[in-house]
């Protein structure tokens, strides 16, 4: 099924700007195609109008033509839509209607007045195809997000709609279940010969399948249309602020001149030789040696069990430690203990055994409350925190409080140190303070915005900036930079750098290979509810046995090590980072 953009443009109903711009675009029918772009590019804005969802559900003005199988889609009904385009969102949970797997997919089936015997028939073939009909009678919630991906897919399976759009479909997976999935897609465009378009800031991840054309938007315009070995030889991805392939990035820093030839999509393609004696003169072997931490403990976890239903451990005999200033990233599979052990740090559970200690207090018996003016805790969604409907009000709402418990005295060691701040006592100062923090989280342009009208991405930057009016002293936050483009994301983990410097610790629970490698010097693994694992996040990524065992991958830089013959893969990988770290390119 044919989708053509003909000089199409689209402008919401409450903005002055158009945010698509003059659109020419094909995308023939069985075609694959990712779609990049910063956040607020327009990508999302794309997807909408092809699903329906503008402007049957967003309001605005358009221009130009946009025709899906011939026929203009906003002549139509969203229900004629939905058959031939399906959508698999990016927050799962708000997709599933059914209270089980099973009829959660026979949903539309139902609504079409399938027969019964017939229904069956087609969820479990649809469920097959995902490799989860043993799930057929679970809660949707139940499932880990590897597994509700699966069955958000098999919902719009057996719809038969032509067309499938994928939004963010790596976001909040583990590296192995994200690689599952991107295979999955691979399989389902290669069997049924749908015409599938991907929505996604991880290329690296989607590039591991092939795709026929990347299509990158900026600024609600399409500045790339065209074949993924064009575009990796380019520049334009670092220019559209997104991030290239880790290999790709390794292979440019070696002065090597790369071509839409060299056919590097593909890194297999990498054992070419020109291209192995490029990277061996650019490398340069060195010793890893174990730093030694100095600063002062501010956390330590000892020998730590919980159990939700006192029978089945969910974590076991954890131990370990966070340094003053330090970010530390724990890693591992959906359902490893990861957000168990949050909560667990933050005061919202408790432990059955061992001992959480805070600035050498024991904090076993504190109240949420008491735990959480020392531990601030960002949720994965950034939906299950926010409150108020305007941004001004969410963050204000901390400083509020904040100021009725201390008094009409604001002290902030965190802005002390980045802004050179005093006490804050009047109350007309909240105003200042709030624009601070928003400033500091990227939001600044936003400061007068319903928090609905912001994107998945800013919606996580307001959670974090409600989080710092508390003046936390740890900071634990669930994938932080999921749903983020590269710019949006470096920009905002200096930012984070700049806290941990200013002395607070910092948690980072990822399933982001880049962000692990780039931002942490230490992560802890966790499989099974056991750590598995605690060196620094060089060395892990090289050990294929951890890799194994948490659901992990292997970072395309350990492949491009093996592919050259480099047997020491963690050196190779620490010397990238520190390579990235002098060239500035890591800021």
């Amino acid at each position: 099924m044919e989708i053509l953009f003909k000089n199409f443009s689209f402008r919401y109903k409450n903005l002055k700007e158009p945010t698509l711009k003059n659109i020419n675009l094909k995308i023939n029918a069985g075609e694959k195609v990712l779609i990049a772009g910063q956040s607020g590019s327009g990508k999302s804005t794309l997807m909408h109008c092809i699903n329906g969802l503008i402007p049957f559900a967003m309001e605005g003005e358009h221009s130009g033509e946009l025709l899906i199988d011939g026929t203009k889609p906003y002549d139509e009904t969203i229900f004629e839509i939905s058959k031939k385009v399906g959508t698999i969102l990016q927050d799962q949970d708000s997709q599933f209607i059914g209270l089980s797997v099973g009829e959660d997919v026979a949903f539309l089936l139902e609504n079409n007045r399938v027969k019964t015997t017939e229904m069956h028939k087609q969820v479990a073939e649809a469920l097959d195809i995902v490799d989860m009909n043993d799930f057929i009678g679970q809660s949707p919630y139940e499932l880990s997000g590897g597994q509700k991906q699966r069955v958000s897919i098999a919902g719009v399976i057996s719809s038969k709609s032509d067309i499938m759009l994928f939004d963010e479909p790596l976001a909040n997976l583990d590296p192995a279940s994200g690689k599952n999935v991107i295979q999955l897609i691979d399989n389902l465009h290669k069997e049924t010969g749908k015409t599938i378009l991907i929505v996604e800031h991880r290329i690296e991840d989607v590039l591991e399948e092939s795709v026929d054309r990347i299509v990158v938007i900026e600024k609600g315009e399409i500045i790339f249309n065209g074949p993924p070995q064009e575009i990796l030889a380019s520049n334009i991805l670092n220019t559209a602020g997104l991030r290239e392939p880790l290999y790709v990035e390794a292979i440019k820093r070696s002065k090597h001149g790369l071509s839409a030839l060299d056919k590097i999509q593909n890194i297999e393609n990498c054992a070419d030789e020109k291209i192995k004696d490029s990277i061996l003169k650019w490398y340069i072997p060195t010793e890893m040696i174990k730093e030694k931490i100095t600063k002062r403990k501010m956390l330590s976890v000892k020998n730590v069990d919980f159990s939700y239903d006192k029978t089945r451990k969910v974590l076991s005999d954890i131990s370990f430690d966070l340094h003053e200033g330090e970010i530390l990233s724990v890693l591992g599979n959906n359902g490893a203990g990861k957000s168990t052990l949050s909560g667990l740090i933050s005061g919202i559970l408790k432990p059955a055994k061992g001992e959480i200690f805070l600035n050498d207090q024991k904090i076993n018996g504190w109240s949420i409350k008491k735990v959480g003016e020392n531990v601030g805790y960002v949720m994965q969604n950034p939906n299950s925190m926010i409150v108020k409907h305007m941004l001004r009000d969410e963050v204000k709402l901390g400083l509020e409080a904040r100021l009725v418990d201390n008094r009409g005295v604001l002290s902030f060691n965190w802005l002390k140190s980045l802004f050179n701040r005093k006490n804050i006592n009047e109350d007309d100062n909240i105003e200042k303070l709030y624009l601070d923090i928003i400033r500091t989280c990227g939001l600044y342009g936003y400061r007068n915005w319903p928090i609905a009208s912001l994107s998945y991405g800013q919606k996580r930057r307001a959670a974090i900036a409600s989080i710092l009016t508390l003046d936390p002293k740890i900071i634990i936050m669930d994938e932080p930079t999921a749903g983020q483009d590269y710019r949006t994301y470096s920009s905002f983990m200096k930012f984070i750098q700049e806290l941990a410097a200013s002395g607070l610790g910092i948690i980072l629970i990822t399933h982001d290979i880049h962000l692990a490698l780039e931002y942490s010097s230490r992560s802890i693994v966790l499989c099974g509810g056991e750590k598995i694992a605690d060196d620094t996040p060089a060395r892990i990524f090289a050990q294929t046995d951890i890799i194994d065992r948490a659901n992990l991958k292997e970072t395309s830089l350990g492949k491009l090590a093996s592919i050259i013959g480099i047997e020491n893969k963690s050196d190779f990988i620490q010397f990238f980072i520190n390579e990235a770290k002098e060239c500035s390119i890591i800021e």
